[in-house]
């Protein structure tokens, strides 16, 4: 954990390569040393068919699930560090964001903990 779930249009996938944008999320989620090592799990949804505010403008969407227990300030940090780094990478793509959901240690469970 945390999981990172990006979402975004399919021609981003033809600016930049899945595995280049994957590493560049888990890099800039490394990079603010919240997370074990090796713990940091990222997947990528290209979308043929979406509307954008009624366009079909190119768009990044990163939804962030980690276990609770890290500060808001902590999260927002993480939010504007992946955010930073992906407008970098695609600075003529109109709409980039993330939100981040907490999981609770008391709910969540993995096949190890059975």
């Amino acid at each position: 954990m945390p999981h990172f779930i990006i979402d975004c249009s399919e021609n981003i996938i033809s600016l930049k390569s899945p595995k280049d944008i994957m590493q560049k999320v888990y890099d800039a989620a490394e990079s603010t040393e919240l997370f074990d090592e090796g713990d940091i799990k990222v997947r990528i949804n290209p979308y043929k068919y979406y509307n954008v505010g009624n366009t079909t403008n190119d768009f990044i969407h990163v939804f962030a699930n980690m276990m609770e227990g890290r500060s808001v300030i902590q999260k927002s940090k993480l939010s504007k560090k992946i955010v930073a780094e992906l407008k970098i990478m695609f600075p003529d793509v109109p709409v980039i964001s993330i939100n981040i959901r907490d999981f609770e240690k008391a709910t969540y469970c993995n096949k190890s903990m059975v």
